[in-house]
């Protein structure tokens, strides 16, 4: 375990139940501490959000009144989970740290009002809201904050938020810079190159969809349609907390009224769900006062939902990267999870995107009201191997015996190629 200087860090790290640090926080912070820019591919759910909160405290002057560190988040769910914990630390210092979160929907007239009077040490919110209150407004006061973190970066360039980022970076180019990210595109990279000092990259996220204690299970739509699959799927697991997800509004919609109607508990997230309604969804979630939640990919994106035992998939995303998503929703913090697709005759571009990312394909189906292993798929697995690219191989890659004087000819035609 790393230790701080301030003792109430070590208080709240007792008072929260850390056995030891994640992966993720023993690599970021001893880099965050010697003020180290910071690149770090890595999923929700893998501790990362007090990878930088940490540093943020040890590094905070609690009798400073300004701002002192900004942390920018896709979402107003995430900016309300990250204020959360970031005010589960500092209840444990003796001295008030005043941190504040601003997303849409709040009452932005009461926020400008206060602003007037007095500054955050620690802001947390949306690029769009922080670019309205410091840019815009020219009352968030910014210039003075040493640290800046993006969380869930790729997901706040896929909402459009690059120029606020942009934007909030310039005000901010002297200070330190920790970016967090699902995955690094080349947007990413670009903005990476034109505000950042020789970052230390980190990649947690090396072994892709391996990488996690998750066991992949793959069952086919045998009945007439999704809800005969589905309820004979869910009349044979007895999930802890599982995210159904669906590929539009409409689907998880139906698919939320139709587990309604069965008598589960039940609540859903999509773009459409108001504000206030997702905060009680939130809720019920934390309160563990539902079992299943049917869930849009955006939606569910840079929320961290703690306990998910199951993830089902009602179909393949039409982006296959929304499954390595999905499928981080559970496995984490060391404990196992399944995810079980239910799949049709027509997808077999999506198990050749899951055989290149080496997932283990782990057929099932429900056998007297029990989930049981089956046999591969094999018309299935012949379609694959039919549209899958060939590899090309070297000769030494294949089983046969390399010809004696193989090498040699080898050579010799490079030698002649290069006339």
């Amino acid at each position: 375990m790393i230790k701080f200087t301030k003792p109430y860090l070590h208080d709240a790290l007792k008072g929260l139940d850390f056995q030891q640090l994640s992966p993720i926080q023993e690599k970021v912070i001893p880099e965050a501490l010697k003020n180290q820019d910071i690149i770090a591919a890595s999923e929700t759910g893998t501790g990362k959000s007090h990878a930088f909160l940490l540093p943020i405290f040890e590094k905070l002057r609690e009798q400073d009144k300004s701002v002192q560190a900004v942390i920018l988040a896709p979402t107003r769910d995430l900016a309300t989970q990250l204020k959360s914990m970031a005010v589960e630390l500092a209840e444990y210092c003796s001295d008030p740290i005043d941190i504040r979160s601003y997303t849409g929907g709040n009452d932005r007239d009461k926020e400008m009002k206060r602003l007037e009077k007095s500054q955050p040490q620690i802001v947390i919110g949306t690029p769009g809201k922080i670019y309205d209150l410091a840019i815009k407004e020219n009352l968030l006061k910014l210039h003075k904050a040493n640290v800046l973190i993006i969380d869930e970066a790729d997901m706040a360039l896929e909402i459009g938020f690059l120029k606020e980022m942009e934007a909030i970076a310039s005000i901010l180019n002297e200070a330190q810079f920790m970016i967090f990210s699902a995955t690094i595109p080349q947007t990413l990279r670009d903005f990476i190159k034109k505000s950042m000092r020789n970052p230390f990259e980190i990649d947690m996220g090396s072994k892709g969809l391996t990488r996690l204690p998750i066991t992949h299970k793959f069952m086919k739509m045998h009945e007439k349609n999704l809800f005969d699959t589905l309820d004979k799927l869910l009349g044979a697991i007895n999930p802890y907390l599982a995210m159904i997800f669906a590929n539009t509004k409409d689907d998880v919609d139906l698919i939320a009224s139709h587990l309604h109607q069965q008598g589960l508990e039940v609540t859903k997230l999509h773009g459409d769900v108001t504000p206030r309604e997702r905060k009680q969804v939130l809720r019920d979630i934390d309160k563990l006062r539902v079992q299943y939640v049917v869930a849009s990919d955006i939606a569910a994106r840079g929320i961290d939902i703690e306990g998910v035992s199951h993830v089902i998939n009602t179909g393949f995303p039409k982006d296959m990267k929304f499954y390595i998503h999905r499928a981080g929703r559970t496995g984490r913090m060391g404990m196992s999870g399944d995810v079980i697709s239910l799949y049709k005759r027509d997808d077999s571009d999506a198990f050749i995107f899951l055989m290149k990312e080496n997932v283990p394909l782990n057929f099932v189906d429900v056998k007297n009201g029990v989930l049981k292993d089956i046999k591969s798929d094999s018309a299935m697995m012949h379609t694959v191997a039919s549209k899958a690219p060939k590899k090309k191989t070297h000769p030494k890659d294949r089983n046969e015996k390399v010809k004696p004087g193989y090498k040699k000819k080898f050579h010799q035609k490079q030698q002649r190629k290069g006339r």
